[in-house]
Order: structure tokens, then C-alpha cells, then sequence
């Protein structure tokens, strides 16, 4: 019998039931899974015991695979930051550097706006101001002390002009120049400042020591009322200097005076003040009472 001419070559049974059953599994998965979708949307919390049994299962799994991710990344870490640690610890010396060096800039400037308010404060205060100079150096050794401003007779300085810092007197003009003058610091022995003390107005004399101190000498002999921490400000005699502008601070009480320091240091005083010399007023003269006897009316 001759074989049919519809016959495939290489075809089988056992294919042909293999085909089917790939196909039905395919067909069956397809609606299971459009079942768990519908069910899913319709009620959310169905499957939680499920996805909680899942997630228990993988649990030891996860917690190895973070495990090793940490570690790695902690690795990479430490190498990558031993190989920056030279860069980044001379980086951070330099900025460290950067830092001091503004802070002290910073403090610098702070103290000369300070100065400079307290000058100006003073400044207002005293309407015999003629100029506000810098101290732009003073004598630290010999016998003389004189301080040299940078104003002259440009800013109107004359000589005899007394010179004050905030915190007291510093001394007179000795000397002017056009763009410069000299002071004579009230420490230098030539100075010789009429003083009283500030607390009950007990009269003396300061004398510049030559050596950044004060003489104190009373004017008045007797028993030496002064003590250790008395404040000494200008009493005004003979003029020149402004009374009650602090000089000095006693520090040593002698038989006759005392030893005092001075409150405002050269060394300290950057910025002046120049004022005008004082005067002192004296009184309007009293008229004094007629002692003629009146006169009487004509008699009409």
C-alpha cells in the first residue's frame, strides 16, 4: 500500500501531545494569573499572608546580599580614603592655617574699632577738640619721652596743645612740623602736670620719672593722705590742661607722694586727641556797694 502524500516527515505522536500541552499550560497560566490580578484588585489584603511567607523565605538571603554590599562599600571606602589622606590632611592644615590667620585679623580689627569708638565718643564730647592723629611711634629707652603724631600744622596743631587718649592724658606738643608734630609725654621729667586726687580734690604735682612712671608731690605737707589705688586727674591750675581728665593711678605711697602709673600707655595709644589749650575764666569783677550818702530832693 502506498504511504499517504500528506504525511509529514520527523512528526510524531509524542510532539504533537508535548505542542498541546504547552499550549493548555500557557492558556491556564494566562487565566490564573488574570484570576489573581482580579482578585487583587478587588481585595488587596488576600495575598499578604502569602507576600509575608515570601518575604520571610528571602529574608536570610537579603540580609547576607546587604551584608556583603555594606562590606564592600566599606572597603572601597577605607581604600579610597587612605589613599586621600595625605591631600586631605595637608588640605585641612592649610585651611586650619587660613583660619588662625583671620581670626587674628578679626581680633585686630575688633580692638581698632573699639579704640576708635571710644576716641570718637571723647571726640564728641570735648567741643575743644582740633584733630583726632595716630601715634606713629615713641621713645622706649633714654632719658627723654616724646611721642611723635602724624598731623602737623596741616590739621592746625600748635605747640603747648595738650594730647589725650581715651583713657587720660599722654602729654602736650612740644614741636610742630607741617605734616608731623612731637609730644611730650607727661612721663618724661620734664613734665610737670598740676593734679588733684579725684574722690576729695587733694592737691599735687605729677613729675614724669623718666621711666613710665609718675612722681606724685604733694603741695601741701603734713601727713600723706594718700593711698594705694587713688585715681589723679588734672585739677586745671595754671591752666593748660582741661581739668578732671585722668592722668594716673597711685601704686606706691611715699613719705612725702607717691609713685604712680600712668592710665593711658603710649604703647597702647594708637589714636590721640589734640585739644585746644585751656584757660580758665576768671569771675565777672562784683560791683562793689556806694558808700556815698544819698542825695536828698530840693525843697520846692
Amino acid at each position: 500500500m502506498a504511504a499517504p502524500v500528506n504525511r509529514r516527515f520527523g512528526s510524531s505522536r509524542k510532539a504533537q501531545y508535548s505542542t498541546f500541552f504547552g499550549y493548555a499550560a500557557g492558556v491556564l497560566g494566562a487565566i490564573l494569573g488574570a484570576v489573581l490580578v482580579i482578585v487583587s484588585l478587588v481585595n488587596p489584603d488576600a495575598f499578604s499572608g502569602l507576600r509575608s511567607w515570601a518575604a520571610d523565605a528571602t529574608s536570610p538571603a537579603a540580609g547576607v546580599t546587604a551584608e556583603a554590599r555594606s562590606a564592600g562599600g566599606n572597603a572601597v571606602s577605607i581604600v579610597s580614603g587612605f589613599l586621600q589622606t595625605g591631600s586631605r590632611n595637608a588640605k585641612m592644615q592649610r585651611e586650619l592655617a587660613e583660619a588662625k590667620v583671620r581670626l587674628v585679623e578679626a581680633d585686630a580689627v575688633r580692638e581698632e574699632n573699639r579704640r576708635l569708638k571710644r576716641l570718637l565718643g571723647l571726640s564728641e564730647e570735648n567741643a575743644g577738640t582740633v584733630t583726632a592723629a595716630r601715634m606713629t611711634g615713641s621713645t622706649s629707652a633714654g632719658t627723654r619721652r616724646i611721642a611723635t603724631l602724624d598731623s602737623g600744622r596741616d590739621k592746625g596743631i600748635a605747640p603747648g596743645m595738650p594730647v589725650r587718649a581715651p583713657l587720660g592724658l599722654v602729654g602736650r606738643i612740644l614741636d610742630v612740623g607741617a605734616t608731623s608734630a612731637h609730644v611730650l609725654l607727661i612721663t618724661d621729667g620734664e613734665s610737670l602736670v598740676p593734679v588733684r586726687r579725684a574722690r576729695d580734690g587733694v592737691p599735687a604735682f605729677a613729675q614724669g620719672n623718666g621711666d613710665g612712671t609718675l612722681r606724685i608731690r604733694l603741695i601741701n605737707l603734713g601727713i600723706n593722705p594718700l593711698k594705694k589705688g587713688d585715681m589723679l586727674v588734672t585739677s586745671g591750675s595754671g591752666g593748660l590742661y582741661r581739668p578732671d581728665t585722668p592722668i594716673a593711678m597711685v601704686d606706691k605711697v611715699l613719705r612725702d607722694g607717691a609713685i604712680a602709673r600712668v592710665l593711658s600707655n603710649p604703647s597702647d595709644a594708637d589714636y590721640v586727641l589734640v585739644e585746644r589749650a585751656w584757660a580758665q575764666v576768671a569771675p565777672a569783677p562784683t560791683a562793689a556797694p556806694s558808700t556815698a550818702p544819698p542825695t536828698e530832693a530840693p525843697a520846692r
